[in-house]
């Protein structure tokens, strides 16, 4: 059962670095004088309430609303993996971004600034609230909060590079304006490994345990490129922790798979009756723009180029060096139905539109593709047939492509479970995000494996396979009459998948696992940083521009610019520079 979030007290969290005149009058950050929270159940209270900080919704926040949430979904838009979706002239923010037309004042980059030290606040006042209860044990609550802090400073640090970092006694002594002379990476560090401490290893719902803590550190120590404390770290989650792979890939993004062995840590959404303050707000943009539910607002599609990515070769490996030579087959620049000479769609005798004829691709394709993109002529999460154009809010002249998402949205027969409704009524979803699930950590461990001073490649091996072999044995998406009801043991595609027979070399095994974490993770936020981390980001994404202008027939693709160094690290927000009288300094080149 998911552990509903709690918006009952009102933790006034200003934006750190809050310090020039205009702010001489800093509300405090927990109300950490009010008697009625220094007990057991007001630490609870509050811990609850760093916890909702996950999904960006803070009191006095700033910044695009939509970028302040825990799925990274908009860092897909710089990647190769998605475009931004909607026509382009829909929000000019979001289409800077993914055309590298980058501003230090786009509210972009402030939503998630904010929304993260916000979060850092919440873990201190947790904290702070401890230290004045002087009766009780209260190890598992420290170790919460101090793994929440860290949280949400490796994600400023995966962000930003050059962040502050807010102590406790900052936080007490209202000592926000802290400057930013370089990466935080020993404080992130130290708070793990204290929260590793402190946390008991059993697993409770939506909250972090022992296990949990070691996870997010190796990944930190990854982040470093530390292979061998990465390693030991990550290793030890997957051969001792409690966590294991759906037997259906699928699962990771329902209702019915939600808190699963598979689950490691996750946001918590609830879709509520009415106005939904649990679902997934910052999520609202990227439903399509149309479609079978009526959603608004089709940002967010999956790019020709991540398509590509699923061929396999006809023995059930992928194209790793080859994939961008041939395109899965699409239906960009195709209508869904006949049209007359009027743009007036031609029925039939029964009154049913004519589709417009497409042929789908033929090719022997990896079966997680239609787990992760919508395409036309396969099922769409239960809801029929995807008729292509139709469902696209894009026209064919924007850059956005004829695929549609589907990780992030609702099965047919979860619609009543997840959808939820927003301010504007606006979707605000009900699907839990996976920041961490264990097919992660697997192909984190398989990287550190390749990449430590020792390399195990057949333990790198193994563990790439466990996650291709999950994909191999799940249930394939199935092919549709034309009632859309499922033709027995009929797969929709030619789906062709299969483990490796061995990692030959180094070189090959990190080609391997890198592009397993692409089919993986597919749509989940994690491709920009893994590409920055990797130190390819600017091959890739150059690359891409190109390929992909060519095959959605982009001629006007002048308006992407090139990625280069300066785009590893997104700028610190000028509206935080500009509060702190300029004791923060920008990242470089901007």
């Amino acid at each position: 059962m998911k552990k509903k979030l709690i918006y009952t007290i009102t933790l006034t969290c200003m934006l750190l670095v809050a310090c020039s005149d205009d702010f001489t009058e800093i509300a405090p950050t927990g109300a950490l004088s009010d008697e009625a929270l220094q007990n057991a159940v007001g630490i609870d209270l509050k811990l609850t309430a760093a916890y909702s900080a996950m999904d960006g919704e803070r009191v006095n926040a700033l910044g695009e609303a939509v970028s302040r949430g825990g799925d990274n979904w908009w860092t897909d838009v710089v990647s190769d993996d998605a475009h931004r979706g909607s026509t382009d002239g829909d929000n000019t923010e979001l289409f800077q971004l993914e055309t590298l037309d980058w501003q230090t004042g786009n509210s972009w980059f402030l939503g998630r600034w904010s929304a993260l030290f916000g979060g850092v606040n919440q873990a201190n006042a947790v904290l702070a609230l401890i230290d004045q209860v002087p009766d009780g044990d209260f190890s598992q609550q420290t170790g919460e909060a101090l793994f929440l802090r860290g949280y949400f400073n490796f994600e400023l640090q995966k962000f930003y590079g050059n962040v502050p970092f807010i102590s406790l006694e900052n936080a007490v002594n209202l000592e926000f304006n802290q400057p930013n002379p370089g990466p935080i990476w020993a404080e992130i560090e130290a708070d793990f490994q204290a929260a590793i401490d402190n946390l008991g290893s059993e697993r409770v719902t939506g909250r972090a345990n022992s296990w949990v803590a070691k996870a997010f550190l190796g990944k930190a120590y990854l982040y470093q490129e530390k292979w061998d404390e990465a390693f030991a770290l990550l290793n030890e989650v997957v051969t001792e922790g409690p966590y294991a792979l759906n037997d259906e890939y699928v699962n990771n993004f329902n209702l019915v798979g939600e808190n699963s062995s598979e689950a490691v840590f996750s946001i918590e959404f609830v879709a509520d009756d009415g106005r939904s303050y649990n679902g997934n707000g910052a999520g609202t943009l990227n439903f399509p723009g149309g479609g079978p539910l009526g959603t608004c607002c089709g940002f967010y599609q999956p790019t020709q180029d991540l398509v590509n990515a699923y061929q396999t070769d006809g023995s059930g490996l992928p194209l790793l060096d080859t994939f961008a030579d041939t395109d899965v087959t699409s239906d960009y620049g195709i209508e869904s139905y006949e049209l007359d000479a009027e743009g007036t769609i031609i029925e039939d005798a029964d009154g049913n539109p004519v589709a417009t004829p497409f042929d789908l691709h033929t090719g022997p394709l990896d079966p997680r593709l239609d787990y992760t993109v919508s395409r036309r002529g396969v099922d769409y999460n239960g809801f029929g047939n995807n008729p292509g154009k139709a469902w696209i809010r894009a026209t064919f002249a924007d850059v956005s492509g004829p695929y549609l998402p589907k990780k992030n949205v609702y099965q047919a027969d979860e619609v009543d479970a997840n959808r939820g409704t927003g301010g504007w009524g606006s979707d605000w979803s009900g699907i839990n995000y996976n920041i961490m699930r264990f097919a992660d950590v697997l192909l984190l461990a398989a990287e550190a494996a390749v990449e430590k001073s020792s390399p195990d490649l057949p333990l790198a091996l193994e563990y790439v396979n466990r996650v291709r072999n999950r994909a191999k044995n799940m249930t394939y998406v199935q092919a549709l009459d034309n009632n859309n009801v499922a033709i027995p043991d009929t797969d929709a595609a030619n789906y062709q998948i299969e483990p490796y027979a061995s990692f030959p070399d180094q070189a090959f095994a990190r080609k391997a696992v890198r592009f397993e974490r692409r089919l993986e993770l597919g749509m989940e936020g994690h491709r920009l940083f893994d590409l920055r981390r990797w130190g390819v980001a600017e091959e890739v994404i150059n690359t891409y521009i190109a390929n992909e202008a060519e095959d959605i027939n982009q001629s006007d693709y002048g308006r992407f610019g090139t990625y280069t160094d300066k785009y590893n690290l997104f700028p610190i927000p000028l509206t935080a520079i500009d509060q702190s009288g300029n004791i923060l300094d920008q990242n470089p080149l901007y």
